[in-house]
Parts: C-alpha cells; sequence; structure tokens
C-alpha cells in the first residue's frame, strides 16, 4: 500500500531469485544505455560537475539526469510487471501527472499556461526516450513563477481586515474545476481562500492581529520552501510523474530522499510514532508505527495531514504548513509521557476540512509492542457464557537476520501466533478471532506461515512474476495448531500480505472474514539502486522501486484493486472510491488465473445469512452503533459539501452547533456506562472507561452465533 517500506519485505522469497537475474542483466543494460547515452547525444551532454546554481526564476536539469533518465527507461520497458509502450497514450497520461503533481487544486496555472503546455501533451514518450527533460524544468520554472506571484498577493490580502458579516460563500469542492483565465480570475478565488484561513483563525478567538501575524509567518514558510527547490527535487517530481503513470508504486527516489528515508525511520520510533513527509507545503502521514502511541489512539490515518502542533493542554498551536519537515518533526518529537497536541486535516475530507484535534502521549515504540498480543473475552449469548480469545497482529514481521544466522529463537508472527494459541487453548477458550485491522502487511513468508497454524497443508498464495511464470506459495507443515472456530477481522487499511492470509482463510472456508473491504495491495515491488549501473566519481544517482510482480488467491481471484470482501460487513467510513487502490487512477486492475487444488474445511454459505440476519439486529439495537452511525452520516454531509460561508455569525454557529452535538454525544456514551456527566466548556482528559471497540465486540458475538449453529447442526446430524 502507500505507507510500504521502500524495501518491501514481502518480496523476500523471490528476492534471492531476482537479485541474481538482476547480476546477468544490468550489464547488458548498462552497455546499452552507456553506448546510447555517449553516442547518441551531444557532446554538451556528457558528464560535468561545473552545473549553474539553480536559482528561483529558473531551475536547470543536471547533465548527468540524461543518463539517468535513460537507465530508468529502460529498467521500466523491461521488468515491470505491466507490459506497456512508451508512446502518445503513456505521454498523456504522464503530462497529466506531472501537472497534477505541481497544481492538482488548479491554484496557481492559469488556462494559458496549459495551452501553451498541451502543445508537448503527446511528445513526453519522444523526450524521454530521447533523455530530453528540459520540458519538465520548463513547466516547473512556470509553477515557480506563478507560486512567486500568488505568495506576493497573499501578502497583500492582509493589509485591510476582512469584512466577515458578508453572506458570501467559498467553494471548497467544485465539481468541475477549471483554470483561472486570469490573474483578476485568480485573485477572486485567492482572496476568498486566505479570508477563509483567517475566519478559521478567528472562531479560535485570535484578534486580527494575530491573525495576521500568524498567515504571515505561513506564506513565509511557503516563500522559503519555494526557495529550497533545486534541480534534483524537479527531476524526482518529473520522474514519479513517469513511474506513477505506470502503477502507484512504481516510484523513484532521489539519493536525497533515499537518505532523508533512513533518518526517518530512526526517528519514527520515538514520540508519536509515526512516519512523516512534505506533499504540497502539508506534513503529510504515510505510516503509522504498529505499537507506537498514534497507532495505539486509532485516531490518526495515513494520508492525514498536520496543520499546527501544540506543546502539553496549555501550550499555544504552531502553524506548521509550509515548514520544512526536519523541523516538523523536531516540534512533533519530545521526552517520552509528555503531551503533544495536533491539528490534522482527516484524509477523506480534503484540505478544506475543519481542522481535528488529536491528543497524544508521547511514547517510545518498543519492538514487543510491536508484536502479536492476545486477550480474553468473556460475553454471554442468548443466555450462554463463552470465552474467545483475541490475537491482534499489527503487521507480519520476522528477524530475518536471526532467521539467517540460524538462531534457534529467532523472533517471527508465526512463532508468537502459535505460542499465543497455545495459550488461549490452555485457557480453554470458544473461539478464536485475529484481528487484522490497520496491518499493513509485512513478510509474505510470515503470512502463509500463519495460515499454515490453521490449515493442514496445501496452497496459501499465488506469484505471477513480470515474464508470467507463477509461484505457488505453500504451507508444507501439515501440524495445525488450532482447529476450533475462527474469525478474522479486516478493515480497509487491512493490506497487502493481511490480505493473503485472510483470503486463504475464506478460500479454505476455515473461518469467518468481518469487518470492512480490504485495501486491494495485490503486487510486489524490488528496489534497484542506479548506482550499480552507472557509477561515476562525485555523482549519486537514485535508486526504482518498481512493481515485479502480482499476488493471486489460491481460488486464481487477485487481492489487486478489489481485495477481500468480508463475509459480514460492518458500517464503514471510508468508501472505497475514496481510499484504497482502488482510489488511484493508474492502480493494475483486478483480474483472475487459474486456481489451484485445494480442498475446503466446512461450508459456511449456508450459515453466513443467519449471521448477518442475527448480527443487524443486534447493531440495530447497539447504542454504540447508533453513534457510528450517525458519525458515519455527519462525515458524508461533510465530504459532499461544496460551499463554506464566509460570514462570521454563520460559521460560529456552525460550530458552536457541531461542538453541541460531540458534547451531548459524550454526555450520553458517560450516562449509558454510568460515568459522571461533563459540564459545559470541561474537557476529559482520561476517557479510558468511555473506550469501546463495538466491532469487536460485536465479531465476537457473531463468532458465538456460528459456534452455536454449528453445534446445532451437529446435533441434528
Amino acid at each position: 500500500m502507500i505507507v510500504e517500506k521502500y524495501i518491501n519485505t514481502e518480496t523476500i522469497k523471490m528476492k534471492k531469485n531476482w537479485n541474481d537475474r538482476m547480476k546477468s542483466i544490468l550489464i547488458i543494460i548498462l552497455l546499452a544505455v552507456a553506448a546510447n547515452y555517449f553516442f547518441a547525444t551531444p557532446p554538451s551532454a556528457k558528464f560535468t560537475t561545473n552545473f549553474p546554481a539553480d536559482t528561483l526564476k529558473k531551475i536547470k536539469p543536471k547533465n548527468y539526469y540524461v543518463l539517468e533518465n535513460q537507465l530508468i527507461t529502460t529498467i521500466l520497458s523491461r521488468y515491470h510487471y505491466k507490459k506497456f509502450e512508451v508512446d502518445d497514450t503513456l505521454s498523456s497520461i504522464i503530462f497529466d501527472s506531472y501537472i497534477n503533481a505541481l497544481d492538482i487544486n488548479k491554484n496557481y496555472f492559469l488556462s494559458s499556461d496549459i495551452t501553451a503546455f498541451e502543445k508537448d501533451r503527446f511528445k513526453f514518450d519522444d523526450y524521454l526516450l530521447e533523455g530530453n527533460i528540459n520540458p519538465f524544468y520548463k513547466i516547473f520554472n512556470t509553477f515557480t513563477q506563478r507560486m512567486e506571484s500568488r505568495i506576493d498577493h497573499l501578502y497583500a490580502l492582509l493589509e485591510d481586515e476582512f469584512d466577515f458579516s458578508i453572506d458570501e460563500e467559498y467553494e471548497i469542492n467544485p465539481e468541475n474545476p477549471r483554470w483561472a483565465e486570469n490573474e483578476t480570475e485568480l485573485n477572486i478565488l485567492w482572496k476568498k481562500r486566505v479570508k477563509n484561513d483567517a475566519l478559521n483563525l478567528k472562531l479560535t478567538g485570535k484578534s486580527w492581529d494575530e491573525i495576521v501575524k500568524n498567515l504571515k509567518s505561513r506564506y513565509e514558510n511557503y516563500s522559503r520552501l519555494l526557495t529550497q527547490y533545486n534541480s534534483e527535487d524537479v527531476f524526482q517530481i518529473a520522474m514519479n510523474a513517469y513511474t506513477s503513470s505506470l502503477d502507484p508504486h512504481t516510484n523513484y527516489l532521489s539519493p536525497a530522499t533515499s537518505e532523508n528515508f533512513k533518518i526517518d525511520m530512526s526517528l519514527s520510533l520515538e514520540g508519536i510514532g509515526a512516519r512523516l513527509m512534505s506533499s504540497d507545503g502539508y506534513t503529510k502521514i504515510v505510516e503509522i508505527i504498529p505499537g507506537g502511541p498514534a497507532f495505539i489512539s486509532k485516531k490518526l490515518r495515513v494520508d492525514d495531514r498536520i496543520i499546527a502542533v501544540a506543546q502539553e493542554m496549555d501550550g499555544e498551536y504552531v502553524d506548521v504548513i509550509g515548514w520544512r519537515i526536519t523541523d516538523v518533526v523536531q516540534l512533533i518529537r519530545g521526552p517520552k509521557g509528555s503531551t503533544v497536541r495536533l491539528q490534522i486535516l482527516p484524509a477523506e475530507l480534503g484540505l478544506e476540512a475543519t481542522p481535528v484535534e488529536i491528543i497524544l502521549i508521547r511514547d517510545k515504540v518498543k519492538l514487543e509492542d510491536q508484536s502479536a498480543q492476545s486477550k480474553i473475552l468473556e460475553i454471554e449469548n442468548n443466555g450462554l457464557p463463552y470465552k474467545i480469545g483475541v490475537i491482534t497482529i499489527p503487521k507480519f514481521y520476522t528477524d530475518f537476520e536471526g532467521q539467517l544466522k540460524g538462531e534457534k529463537d529467532y523472533k517471527s508472527t508465526t512463532r508468537d501466533v502459535s505460542k499465543l494459541m497455545e495459550d488461549l487453548k490452555s485457557e480453554k477458550v470458544n473461539g478464536i478471532i485475529i484481528d487484522l485491522r490497520d496491518d499493513g502487511g509485512g513478510s509474505l513468508e510470515e503470512a502463509i506461515d500463519v495460515t499454515g497454524l490453521f490449515i493442514k497443508d496445501g496452497p496459501v498464495v499465488q506469484v505471477k512474476n513480470s515474464d508470467g511464470n507463477i509461484n505457488v506459495g505453500r504451507d508444507l507443515d501439515s501440524k495445525i495448531v488450532y482447529d476450533g472456530p475462527l474469525a478474522v477481522m479486516v478493515n480497509r487499511f487491512s493490506a497487502s500480505a493481511s490480505e493473503i492470509f485472510a483470503g486463504a482463510i475464506q478460500d479454505y472456508n476455515r473461518g469467518l472474514i468481518i469487518g470492512e473491504q480490504t485495501y486491494g495491495k495485490g503486487t510486489v515491488q524490488n528496489l534497484i539502486d542506479l548506482n550499480r549501473l552507472a557509477s561515476q566519481p562525485g555523482i549519486k544517482l537514485g535508486q526504482v522501486k518498481l512493481t515485479i510482480a502480482k499476488y493471486y488467491r489460491i481460488d486464481g481471484s487477485s487481492t489487486q484493486h478489489l481485495g477481500v470482501i468480508p463475509d459480514i460487513q460492518f458500517p464503514s467510513f471510508v468508501d472505497p472510491e475514496d481510499f484504497g487502490e482502488s482510489a488511484e487512477p493508474t492502480a493494475l486492475p483486478w483480474d483472475q488465473i487459474d486456481g489451484t487444488d485445494f480442498k475446503t474445511y466446512s461450508d459456511l454459505s449456508s450459515i453466513i445469512p443467519r449471521l448477518i440476519i442475527s448480527s443487524q439486529e443486534r447493531i440495530n439495537n447497539n447504542p454504540e452503533f447508533e453513534f457510528i452511525t450517525d458519525d458515519i452520516e455527519e462525515y458524508k454531509k461533510k465530504k459532499e459539501k461544496r460551499f463554506i460561508s464566509l460570514n462570521e455569525d454563520v460559521r460560529r454557529k456552525e460550530k458552536e452547533d457541531a461542538e453541541e452535538i460531540t458534547f451531548q454525544r459524550e454526555n450520553e456514551r458517560r450516562k449509558l456506562k454510568g460515568l459522571t456527566l461533563l459540564k459545559k466548556g470541561e474537557v476529559s482528559l482520561d476517557n479510558k472507561d468511555l473506550e469501546a471497540d463495538p466491532y469487536l465486540d460485536e465479531t465476537s458475538l457473531i463468532l458465538s452465533d456460528m459456534i452455536r449453529i454449528s453445534s446445532d447442526l451437529t446435533k441434528v446430524h
């Protein structure tokens, strides 16, 4: 998925074969590309270290990017899973992708700019094959000029206080956004946008002087960010417009990006436990580290944008829009046990959403917190008591180094889950739930082996390589650790290896799959360091992560794009059209190959309809699900809202109404649990007593229904 590691650990089994294969072709590629580079390009394009300094007004490509571009093109053309032609069709996609990467919200370019750029729409295939990347830089330099002009205009807008008594609206979700015809039209758009930013701050109690100071600081950050763009940044944006046109998981990583990734990963284990990146001036969450405060809170999601940071409960918010990512990280990090408050724009609501406050207690992410954990739920259903074991798997992990060294007690998901299940069996649980919610994947080998704990032996996954060969990943161990009633919980953030496990359990009819449609990430990537192909003194090239294979379930269905459809689905905030692989315009399609031979363990199709009816009856009468349903409806309204008022009285009333609903909702929940009600303006700092997981509770009841119905059927037979 979009949060995967640059070196995807799911490729471990294939990595050695791929590396061996690559060694045999690297020399061929290098000779072919080098010959084309040194004999087909003019002398002025040869390697040199005397480059003109980058400037704000005009950034130029470095000469060796010609070679790097041709290396990337050759590798993608020959070894990407998707067989494609570098032709006019691809050129058009690259053109749109590059423009969107710079100005997706149509806030900077004018229609006249786009008309001028359109002359090259069907020429980028030729440019890439020739190694000509100048057109990318020409477009980018126009973009910086337009952005600089906008920043100058923003300062002028703050010279006089806005009139917030006027009844006017700002369109936050245009149905058919178009490019502004001229500067005047763009100025009108930006005036409303800045007025909205100012009103948001005014509604928090800030004076006009404070608003001006805050927004000017934000625009200064934008301006500083603009001057920090360099030739390498533009090349990375250009190459990613190219690679992402093939599929969303194929990327080019500049040398600086590769180095920053290593630094970010070491920092992510302290503080809130999230990996961040800068995107269009915003700080975006790209990975939630299992076991960290962000993961435990369940309040932050991938693609959420952090717009402000505050320390402790009484600290003032610092606007971080336009900040360098390293500065934002320093602001968020802090000593263990301290409090950090974040204002975020939820990914699903877009950039114009009302900011949401998230309060987290900093902590260090411990490796043991990332391991599988278990607990026992004691429930009652139809007057009968049940003990349900729950095993949560945050990711599929293994100690590869320990395994390679032959260490006897190396750590792995399979070993941990096996031990946890033995412990649960000793507690005489009636059934087990495997919780894969928010599990973004990990080791494919572990997904196969964990599946093997529940089946005798047999196929678990099929992997189709770019050359068309199909390898079947099998469980070879005939031992079954647990053969009792089983349910697997998934949500939209369950991806990759977790989808392999859930899909196999479903195909074998070994257990129920319950929750939401999963992410749909069914592809495999590998990383190629371009420095292995062309090593030049004083020059460092980037890396290419490309898709080399695709996953298929044992019934032949791909997990790509479609994911795993649960047997029993829960109400969900997430629309598959907005988040997941199916939301990516260049995602590889779903398809099907021949299934493998396998034997199912039962036939759950006869009882699933009964389970759905019973579950729906409980959900309809469960206050917690009533709250969830109300929240989903409110979310849909916000998502569909196209305009927001720029009248202070109207907005203040909307804000007060929303706060009142939140206040009443919390007190309703407190009343149901017999807790002390809050007073107006009072903030509850400890909500542990209010913590509820209605999805898990309902899953345990569904599993107990299955146990009871299966027992009744056995008695009848």
